[in-house]
């Protein structure tokens, strides 16, 4: 039987008021023109179950806050309310209703408390079932199942109605749209999806893992080494020659230690002192050439003042005697002006006193006392550098000869050794670097044995996983073959009913879950946007719903259908057949199964069968807004095209 999920009310919080919808009847018809909000109201259903993205219009994004929905699943009744704001959309309050208890809020979206985690739990399904592709070699462990797969078979939105179902037209989602169909007609379990996806997983691995191997036998091949038995012999051998390259090396060394006598030692000593003390003469060398280059310095800018000063004793002396016939400002003649002897005839003020200073000045004087003392400085200078010049040639000298006699007298115990020294050093780095490389070989080759049996691992787990799936199905195959043939039963009775046109032959597809007509899956066949798919559609979707109420299975137990009359216009007969298929299936076994339509206009010998809900342009499903008109919105289809 079909897990009772029934949509009781929908309640939407507008910024003018509240308006509900109630859904009491098994079959409810939302009837009333394009435009008059039919599809608004459903997709504002599918974006309080938080099932994939909903194609809201402008009125429920401007005018609506929040939408909640009346549903009973199973023996459980819940109030969902879920905010159209940004900032609040990602929550959903959930109540329940039996014992007025407020539960935690959920949200939409991956989370410790996710609303797609709870509404398939009330299914009976897990969360984290993933639909992997049943190819041979497929690597992916495939796309993780959601309740907004679940509802791609609870709802037919109006651009599918006459075009696809559930997506099939997109073949990236064939894997899981048949796993959904598989869950819930109990075809398969969750447990084999998880196994099938590891079989998967391990595809993927066991690949990476070859790629691997592949690498590592390569660089294997490049050592020249057939085997780890060879490489493990060719390092013994290495490491061999090394312990014997290092003891001859060492008994060289031995032999090579200089004999450290009384006298050598004393030299050693005198070397050193004298090394020391020339480096000391060089840096006394470099300290004096220094200062007289600033006595030098100083020197020259003494010379510059002093210059300077005679320039201006020998100016002031050579403008004294200048006698002005004319003011030099204003021009007018002082020939004629008379001033004392003791006055100047241009500025009238008396003559300075003349002085009975030396005729060189002060400044002078001290200038030049500065120049001798700084030609004293230099001349010590130049003293102290000429026997530092002989300290360093003394030291150097004494550096020479000790050195020359400590190689004197040890020349005749090293330089003989020398070469055989280098010959044995040679071999033993000759012999570590074959170990190193050796040993290099021998980690690729444990790796090439820890990538068989890593392989081998995944090898044995892959075929134990088969061998349960295959289990598993064997153990579905009677439930299996039952429900499809119950299917493909259903769909060529209902299809025969309706009478489409073009349709000669039907049957269902037992791999893919899709209706054929004529001989070929629908899609191939069918024209989209035609009657005859829109009809063939209805046919499928009843004959689903039909058989889900007689079998074990976990199918939902509503259909949403948005415009079957979309295409349908001319073919009044169909019409007529479409709703009293879905008149039949409401009243077979009441309260099993509840179906919600939105159309435009109805049959007339089947309008007073069932549940209506008529709107207008005075009465949009979002009562509380003024509808602008008709023609004056977009619909939602239209948008959508």
């Amino acid at each position: 039987m079909t897990i009772k999920f029934r949509l009781n009310a929908v309640v939407l919080y507008t910024t003018e008021g509240e308006v509900r919808h109630e859904f009491s009847s098994d079959l409810t018809v939302l009837e009333g023109p394009t435009g008059a909000g039919k599809t608004t109201l459903l997709e504002l259903i599918k974006y309080g179950f938080a099932a994939g993205e909903a194609r809201l219009a402008s009125v429920a994004t401007e005018s609506v806050n929040d939408v909640a929905l009346d549903v009973s699943i199973s023996d459980e009744h819940f109030v969902f309310l879920r905010s159209l704001d940004a900032a609040k959309s990602k929550n959903v309050r959930i109540v329940d209703l039996h014992t007025g208890e407020r539960l935690p809020d959920h949200t939409v979206g991956d989370g410790e408390l996710s609303f797609n985690s709870f509404l398939l739990g009330k299914l009976g399904l897990p969360d984290d079932i993933k639909a992997a592709a049943q190819r041979s070699r497929s690597s992916k462990a495939g796309s993780r199942v959601t309740f907004g797969d679940v509802f791609k078979y609870l709802y037919v939105p109006q651009y599918a109605v006459n075009r696809d179902i559930a997506d099939s037209r997109d073949g990236y989602y064939d894997p899981k749209r048949k796993a959904v169909f598989e869950l819930l007609f109990k075809l398969t379990e969750p447990e084999i999806l998880a196994m099938q996806s590891n079989v998967n997983v391990l595809n993927g691995k066991i690949d990476s893992e070859a790629a691997s191997l592949e690498t590592v036998l390569t660089f294997l091949g490049d050592s020249n080494t057939s085997s780890r038995e060879e490489v493990e012999q060719a390092l013994r051998e290495a490491v061999s020659e090394q312990q014997s390259a290092q003891v001859e090396l060492n008994a060289i060394r031995e032999e090579l230690d200089p004999v450290v006598d009384r006298q050598t030692q004393v030299y050693r000593d005198l070397l050193t002192g004298a090394e020391r003390t020339l480096s000391e003469a060089r840096s006394a060398v470099q300290d004096l050439l220094r200062e007289r280059e600033e006595i030098s310095l100083e020197k020259k800018r003494v010379k510059a003042d002093s210059a300077r000063l005679e320039r201006m004793r020998d100016a002031g002396a050579r403008l004294a005697n200048i006698e002005f016939a004319a003011c030099p400002r204003c021009m007018q003649s002082l020939k004629n002006r008379s001033a004392g002897n003791d006055v100047c005839r241009l500025c009238l003020q008396p003559e300075p006193v003349e002085s009975n200073q030396p005729t060189g000045s002060y400044e002078l004087q001290q200038l030049e006392l500065q120049m001798d003392e700084m030609e004293a400085q230099l001349e010590v200078t130049e003293q102290h550098l000429q026997r530092a010049y002989r300290a360093v040639d003394d030291r150097e000298s004494l550096v020479k000869n000790l050195t020359e006699t400590l190689e004197s007298r040890t020349a005749n115990r090293i330089t003989p050794r020398l070469q055989v020294f280098s010959d044995a050093s040679d071999r033993l780095a000759t012999a570590r670097t074959r170990q190193e490389a050796y040993e290099l070989a021998l980690q690729q080759w444990d790796r090439v044995a820890d990538i068989e049996r890593e392989v081998q691992g995944h090898r044995t787990e892959q075929e134990r996983l088969k061998a349960e799936i295959a289990a598993r199905k064997t153990a579905l195959t009677e439930h299996k073959e039952f429900v499809l043939s119950r299917i493909e039963e259903e769909f060529r009775k209902v299809v025969s009913g309706l009478k489409i046109a073009t349709v000669e032959s039907c049957g269902f597809d037992r791999e893919n879950y899709l209706p054929l007509i004529n001989g070929k899956v629908f899609t191939k066949t069918l024209m989209s946007g035609g009657g005859s798919m829109t009809a063939t559609q209805i046919a499928y979707w009843a004959s689903l719903i039909t058989v889900a109420r007689e079998v074990d299975c976990r199918y939902p137990s509503i259909l949403v259908l948005d415009g079957p009359r979309l295409a349908l216009n001319t073919a009044t007969d169909t019409c007529a057949a479409i709703y009293k298929r879905l008149v039949g299936l409401a009243n077979e076994v009441p309260g099993t199964v509840q179906l919600i339509v939105s159309d435009n206009e109805l049959p007339g010998e089947y309008q007073g069968e069932f549940a209506r809900i008529r709107v207008d342009y005075h009465h949009p499903t979002v009562a509380t807004v003024p509808h602008p008109g008709e023609g004056l919105v977009d619909p939602i289809a239209s948008v959508d095209e």
